[in-house]
């Protein structure tokens, strides 16, 4: 089943795009806490910053969309 639900199309086109939206708005949010200003960026490594945010983007956009497709297929 599992590599029925990865190999179905469109799934890891899915994958990419709820993963990128979820970063988008996850930086977009932590960065209001901080009250949209510049030393956000600043006070952090831009590698750890994006390379943890995509790694965990990737994760999000991994499960939920697993989760979409193994409900789609089972119907």
């Amino acid at each position: 089943m599992f590599k029925q639900i990865i190999n179905h199309k469109g799934f890891w086109r899915s994958v990419l795009y709820l993963g990128l939206a979820f970063v988008v708005i996850f930086i977009f949010i932590k960065w209001a806490f901080e009250g949209f200003t510049s030393n956000f960026f600043d006070e952090r490594n831009p590698y750890l910053l994006i390379g943890g945010s995509l790694l965990t983007g990737f994760l999000y956009g991994f499960f939920v969309t697993y989760g979409k497709f193994k409900n789609k297929l089972k119907k």
